[in-house]
């Protein structure tokens, strides 16, 4: 069984569609300039299945979780039907407001009561906003990121600012995850999955395409990038082998130390926005 067909978002200087499956973005493309989200090509669009592409909310873990042992990879989240709240247009900006609620008993592998709210702002600009509350009567932590998916030219030819002196986990390296740290401008040559201390804003400098993509961050630590070059890409089978080149993830979140701990009633909200320049 398929999903059904993403819902769109029309402002005046921008279009966009999402899906309530894992409250996912599938496309936003300012007015004037070509799509700056990715989507394969090969996604998988159906229940139960993490889309590969857009914007994947990673809640309330990353990867396999900090205790290497957690199932979905990145958590439920990304694979949960969300529950359209509201849409329509606040200015210049087309909005779409999602929620989920999961109850203690729900998942023995998270075993907490919480409330997520998640609001998508586009027009010429792009707003993501992940808010989480606990519900329970006790405290309990967890890791967030906004698994943006970039649209580029090339992925060789861009450079991505922003980062220099910052300390990463390196999860590439064939010899296990390894803590460096960023010397210049971040250029790509090979497979790339970092978790970066970064709170800071990103540009994404894409000669290819002749522009700028602009990140901007609130309560973030973490920002991950990730590109899975020519091997992983062979080896996932919703990703074509000739796409890795045109994509580059750069994820807002809050990971591993920098997990968020909220006490009952206390609620966090992470934010992430995008918007493009020319590149001069």
């Amino acid at each position: 069984m398929s999903l059904p067909p993403p819902i769109p978002l029309v402002a005046r200087n921008g279009l966009g569609s999402f899906y309530e499956h894992g409250a996912q973005l599938s496309s936003w493309t300012p007015a004037g300039h070509t799509p700056v989200i990715w989507l394969s090509a090969q996604a998988v669009l159906e229940p139960g299945t993490a889309i590969r592409g857009g914007v994947p909310i990673i809640f309330p873990w990353f990867g396999a979780g900090r205790s290497g042992e957690l199932t979905p990879a990145h958590g439920f989240a990304r694979t949960s039907t969300w529950a359209l709240v509201e849409t329509g247009t606040d200015g210049e900006h087309a909005v779409a407001v999602l929620a989920l609620r999961g109850e203690r008993s729900e998942d023995p592998q998270f075993g907490h009561a919480f409330s997520a709210r998640y609001e998508i702002r586009l027009g010429d600009t792009l707003q993501l906003s992940l808010s989480v509350e606990n519900t329970d009567n006790q405290a309990w932590s967890f890791e967030e990121a906004l698994h943006t998916y970039l649209r580029v030219g090339d992925v060789r030819r861009v450079l991505v600012q922003g980062l220099d002196g910052c300390s990463y986990l390196d999860q590439a390296d064939p010899q296990g995850p390894l803590v460096r740290q960023q010397t210049g401008d971040l250029a790509f040559t090979g497979e790339t999955d970092r978790i970066y201390a970064s709170s800071t804003s990103i540009r994404v400098i894409d000669d290819s395409l002749d522009r700028v993509i602009v990140i901007e961050k609130e309560h973030s630590a973490s920002t991950v990038v990730w590109n899975p070059w020519i091997d992983k890409a062979h080896r996932m089978s919703d990703f074509g082998d000739d796409e890795w080149p045109h994509m580059l993830c750069i994820e807002g979140g809050n990971l591993r130390d920098s997990a968020v701990c909220l006490e009952p009633g206390q609620s966090h909200t992470m934010r992430y926005s995008a918007h493009v320049e020319a590149l001069v």
